[in-house]
């Protein structure tokens, strides 16, 4: 519970004390009776806030977790805890950066009365929903004495998505079968045999070739590789036009590192100073919604750094995505996807809302002009068949 004091309290009591200092010092009757009747008023809107409440309040969310677009809606129970009727009050709530006042009206003992609410979900982001408040004070808006009921609730609305099921089986696939020069006792591509050495685990000794040769021989194979997605967002502002770049390049991070997880394949998305959480899909979108861009404190890697990025940061990728937006020139784009450790495939994406597909492939680099979330498929369909 805290009391305040407006700006208009505050010029008000320093009228009324100096009204009451000079009408006694200077014998002023008109000033003093001023100052005696501010300092009346305020007296009456401090006994205003008086008097202790006896509500509980719940604030209920229908749902933590949002799409872009989607209806979110909450709910605010207030509850009558004493026996006697409570006089009619408000409380505020605020939800983003808004502040609904809701009217309670008198409640019986033990009554209650609830209030239903709409979030805005138009934009990808955190909506931060909450503490509910009661506030009490005179009518002039002298005095003000605020209580807290709840603690504040975070609403995530989660980037838009588009399925690519199927549409990255090319691209983002396991390379199970797929062998590399190194061999290994243990996997699963057969290579070749080999004398058997003390030590080595008989279940690969192949019998029916040791009793042909009359000596021991075990199996060997070749290691094969699994897919390994490096994602890495741009999020220096002098990548990015605007703000509807910033969320088209967004919803491709996002779109395309759920369908990755959805496949079961090893993921790693570095946007902002680290990386996003990848162990599920709700944990990735979540930190999808709380992508911005870097501000003064902060630390971002325009498109130009992000292959240095995914050097140091995930070397052993065998697929890496670059997204950024407009600005950066060709020769930016190119610089940046050098960095990438040799043998990657890689995928520069240059977001541009309103242009029409564009896919160059050279070698294991393909530099890609998306203008519209809807394409992410037909443009990862154009970078698997080169």
């Amino acid at each position: 519970m805290t009391v305040t004091i407006s700006p208009l309290g505050v010029a008000a009591a320093v009228l009324a004390a100096a009204g009451l200092v000079l009408g006694r010092v200077l014998g002023w009757t008109e000033v003093a009776t001023l100052g005696a009747g501010l300092l009346a008023v305020l007296v009456v809107a401090l006994l205003m806030t008086a008097g202790r409440a006896r509500y509980a309040v719940g604030l209920d969310m229908a749902d933590r977790r949002v799409r872009i677009g989607e209806r979110a809606v909450g709910r605010v129970v207030v509850r009558n805890d004493g026996r006697g009727r409570t006089l009619p009050s408000r409380l505020e709530l605020p939800v983003g950066e808004k502040v609904a006042d809701l009217a309670v009206p008198t409640l019986a003992g033990g009554a209650v009365h609830d209030d239903l609410f709409a979030i805005p979900t138009a934009r990808r982001g955190v909506v931060v929903v909450g503490p509910v408040r009661s506030v009490r004070g005179d009518p002039l808006g002298l005095v003000r004495r605020t209580v807290l009921w709840t603690d504040p609730v975070e609403v995530v609305v989660h980037p838009r998505l588009v399925s690519l099921a199927g549409a990255s089986a090319g691209l983002l696939r396991d390379l199970e079968g797929e062998a590399t020069r190194d061999t290994s006792d243990t996997d699963l591509s057969f290579h070749a045999l080999r004398d058997y050495v003390p030590g080595d685990d008989r279940r690969h000794i192949h019998w029916r070739s040791s009793a042909r040769h009359q000596t021991l021989l075990v199996r060997q194979f070749e290691d094969t590789r699994r897919t390994r997605t490096a994602l890495a967002l741009a999020t220096e502002p002098g990548d990015y036009a605007d703000d509807d770049e910033l969320e088209l390049a967004v919803s491709v991070v996002a779109s395309i590192g759920v369908q990755t997880l959805w496949d079961e394949r090893e993921l790693t998305v570095l946007a902002g100073p680290g990386m996003l959480h990848v162990e599920t899909p709700p944990a990735l979108l979540d930190d999808c919604a709380r992508i911005v861009l870097a501000t003064d404190g902060t630390v971002g890697a325009g498109v130009t750094l992000l292959g240095r990025r995914v050097a140091l940061e995930t070397p052993h990728s065998s697929v890496a995505v670059l997204v950024t937006g407009s600005v950066p020139a060709d020769a930016d784009l190119r610089l940046g996807a050098r960095h990438v450790p040799a043998g990657t495939r890689t995928v520069v994406v240059r977001c541009v809302p309103g242009r029409r597909l564009e896919v160059r492939t050279r070698g294991l680099l393909s530099v890609a002009t998306l203008g519209a979330l809807e394409d992410l498929p037909r443009l990862l369909r154009r970078v698997v068949s080169g």
